[in-house]
């Protein structure tokens, strides 16, 4: 009977500790879908302020942005079907929702995990919070402007070779954009994720350079299971900075692992 009490209670636990995720990420979207971002000089600098405007909001700004920097030349972003528009601006709310809610998330699920975690475990877990946030950011801020563009005229050049116009779904494009943001904020994890399974004691430090073979495939099998065609190649605008990744994050570990052992 203490066994199901225990397990209401993680249950109880987590329910909170979701709604709040999911009340900060609503809170959050509903302000990106209700206001607009107005520009605004001061000391030579350009500062924006909100200003209650639904149709013209900040989601339709950023949409506009990136039609702006991500559409390839020639090709038309259209809306097929009536809310087509609305939704695609959900989407990039609730993205955006994430992204500046990612404080809180990190906070809730550090805080649900923390009972489990041995002492030197929650220092692990406490020390890689703001990096944690730093990293999704740096990988959504990596793809908008280096891997995304390129993709699109990458994949945008078979019709123009063709002598095709091309139109593009705006939901489609939405979509497909917030697909890579979100896989290169959760992948540039990824040097993280290896230090703090170290540094937990759960595995040595050799660990990952005796299994960087496998772990090349798996990053492979990755890019190409998450990239949108089968030619083979953009899964490598995936794969390759992951391989980065993957060397950096070793090369940090194997680096603190001599630094440690020459100061004892």
């Amino acid at each position: 009977m203490s066994e199901l009490n225990e397990i209401r209670y993680h249950l109880d636990e987590l329910r909170k500790r979701v709604l709040r995720i999911v009340i900060v990420i609503g809170i959050i979207t509903i302000f990106i879908l209700t206001f607009h971002a107005e520009p605004i000089e001061f000391a030579g600098l350009t500062l924006y302020y909100p200003t209650p405007e639904p149709l013209d909001n900040i989601a339709a700004q950023i949409t506009k942005h990136m039609k702006d920097n991500l559409v390839p030349e020639d090709v038309q972003l259209i809306q097929t079907a009536p809310g087509q528009a609305f939704f695609a601006q959900v989407y990039i709310s609730a993205l955006v929702g994430m992204v500046a809610g990612m404080p809180v998330i990190v906070k809730e699920l550090v805080g649900f995990i923390k009972p489990a975690l041995k002492e030197n475990e929650i220092n692990v877990s406490r020390s890689i919070s703001l990096p944690a946030i730093g990293l999704f950011v740096s990988g959504c801020i990596f793809s908008y402007y280096l891997v995304i563009p390129y993709i699109l005229d990458f994949l945008y050049r078979y019709g123009e070779s063709a002598g095709l116009v091309t139109f593009l779904n705006v939901i489609d494009f939405v979509t497909f954009v917030l697909q890579f943001l979100l896989a290169f904020g959760l992948s540039f994890q990824l040097p993280l994720v290896m230090y703090a399974i170290t540094a937990s004691g759960m595995i040595d430090s050799d660990f990952w350079r005796k299994n960087i073979r496998y772990a090349i495939v798996i990053i492979v099998i990755f890019g190409a299971v998450i990239t949108p065609d089968g030619s083979g190649v953009t899964m490598w605008f995936i794969a390759g900075p992951m391989i980065g990744l993957y060397l950096a994050g070793m090369g940090i570990i194997e680096r603190k692992q001599r630094k440690k052992l020459s100061t004892t």
